[in-house]
């Protein structure tokens, strides 16, 4: 018996389930770039540069280990444009008895792979995806029976069974599960925030960005100054790279912003761990040793572990729990379409440009520009889940359906109405002021909430407050804000929310 192996673009490790117990000698794995997976939505350059190149730099790893593989490099011209035509073509040529692959990572995919055995006439095995943590079938299990989901308790469990960050004795290191409280300082220039790791396009990246600049052109972002790693070799070096040197100080200044630094102390390495370039387990137990090797405080090391064990897993769980129906949801009942500077970045807002034009240069942002700003002023005007959605997919070198949509249309979006998060992450202006440089450089002032000058974010904030009385009013944790609401004039509250109305009408013009 021959099989056909197919190995997907965010699967790039030879510890896929897919190659257990594979033959060299008579299976073939199958890789390929296709229109339809390159174009399904607005693909930022860099994130289809990272994936082409890291898809190409592994197939040539596997033929040098003895695999035979069949690789397609993209063309708009090429007569396969999903993998469902690559595979029929390669069954025909080998005449393999089956096609094996690992479970995809968008539900898109998956339903369509779920059917290919009817449409191809051979089995179609779909494995496991084991680089998780928590199986599905174990995320259930600890779902079932639970009113509401919460990641912190979820986050506990998935300590304890990896031993991540426990004493002996059953205990959390440093006497705490959790350090966030010591994560929200400011930071003002110093200490120095490292340069971001490098690497500099070999000729197999560049031949990429040519083609990506050539096919893509009409897609979001840039790829000028591309320097993501492409193999497995260069995501363990930018891994070391940021223990060494961003760790340290990640903790103390993870939710910080400033107008001058794109990347601060975080460690950039999702899109490597989401492509399979780099092990999550591993990459949390390198940071682990970390800790305990003196090299990096608990808060920091707690705070980047939580976000892999923690948020990564969780929201992988609700993904695959709840869809398809989890991707319909819209609880606040969201009309508005989202603005067109999403797309570039034209607007007066100060913390909104330079989050969007961070993410058009790089395919990044971090978790509090992206949950913070871009996320916080969607939920505060109200937009679409979908369209929000969508843009999030697009815009980000590390983003796969799986983990975008839990974060976006649960955590930022508050769509799902409270499942994931217990409270909706809306801000003032005074918010991103704390956490930033950006409002002492912006057109519009955080001091003002009424006037014409004044930063969007307050009347929103407001707006958005009164406007949703019936869906939080009796949340415990919102009680505080509908008791300021209460307390403001009359004509205070009829001043913002006119304010509001106004930008709301106006919302391209910001």
């Amino acid at each position: 018996m021959s099989n056909l192996i197919l190995i997907l673009g965010d699967q790039l490790t030879t510890a896929i389930s897919a190659l257990d117990n594979a033959d060299r000698k008579r299976d073939r794995i199958v890789m390929a770039e296709v229109h339809d997976e390159a174009s399904y939505t607005n693909h930022h350059k860099k994130k289809l540069v990272l994936l082409f190149s890291a898809m190409r730099h592994f197939a040539q790893r596997l033929e040098d280990d003895g695999w035979q593989v069949h690789y397609q490099t993209y063309h708009p011209d090429n007569e396969t444009r999903n993998l469902e035509s690559v595979i029929a073509n390669q069954l025909k040529e080998t005449g393999a008895d089956r096609v094996i692959t690992t479970e995809c990572g968008e539900w898109r995919l998956h339903e369509q792979v779920s059917h290919w055995h009817e449409r191809l006439g051979v089995p179609v095995e779909i494995r496991p995806d084991t680089r998780f943590i928590a199986s599905k079938q174990a995320f259930s299990d600890w779902a079932e029976g639970r009113k509401q989901l919460r990641m912190e308790f979820f986050y506990r469990e998935m300590r304890r069974k990896t031993g991540l960050l426990m004493t002996p004795d059953g205990k959390p290191e440093g006497g705490e599960w959790n350090f966030d409280a010591d994560n929200r300082r400011k930071w003002t220039g110093k200490p120095a925030a490292p340069a971001p790791f490098r690497v500099e396009p070999d000729k197999v990246t560049r031949e990429v960005i040519e083609a990506v600049e050539q096919h893509f052109t009409e897609h979001f972002g840039t790829t000028e100054g591309f320097h993501f790693a492409v193999t497995h070799e260069d995501a363990e070096q930018a891994l070391e790279y940021f223990i060494d040197f961003a760790l340290p100080c990640f903790g103390d200044f993870q939710d910080a912003m400033s107008d001058n630094e794109d990347w601060l102390f975080h460690s950039i390495l999702s899109p490597y761990i989401n492509c399979g370039l780099l092990d999550p387990l591993a990459v949390c137990e390198a940071a682990a040793q970390a800790w305990y090797s003196g090299r990096a405080p608990i808060n920091a090391v707690e705070g980047f572990i939580r976000q892999i064990l923690g948020w990564r897993e969780f929201v992988r769980g609700i993904y695959w729990l709840h869809m398809p129906g989890y991707a319909q949801e819209n609880r606040l009942g969201n009309t508005r379409s989202l603005p067109w500077f999403y797309w570039t970045g034209d607007t007066r807002m100060r913390c909104m440009h330079k989050a969007i034009d961070a993410t058009r240069r790089n395919a990044y942002a971090h978790h509090i520009q992206r949950l913070m700003v871009t996320g916080n002023f969607a939920l505060l005007a109200g937009v679409k889940p979908e369209e929000i959605c969508d843009w999030y997919l697009a815009v980000y070198a590390d983003a796969y359906d799986w983990v975008e949509l839990p974060n976006v249309l649960g955590m930022v979006m508050h769509a799902d109405g409270g499942y994931l998060g217990s409270k909706p992450y809306a801000a003032s202006g005074k918010y991103i002021q704390r956490m930033s440089d950006h409002c002492s450089n912006c057109h519009y002032k955080v001091n003002k909430a009424t006037e014409d000058d004044a930063c969007p974010f307050n009347a929103l904030y407001w707006h958005f407050i009164n406007r949703h009385r019936a869906d939080f009013a009796s949340n415990p944790r919102m009680g505080m804000m509908y008791r300021n609401w209460d307390k403001q004039k009359p004509e205070r509250r009829e001043a913002l929310l006119q304010r509001a109305d106004n930008l709301l009408a106006h919302l391209e013009q910001l």
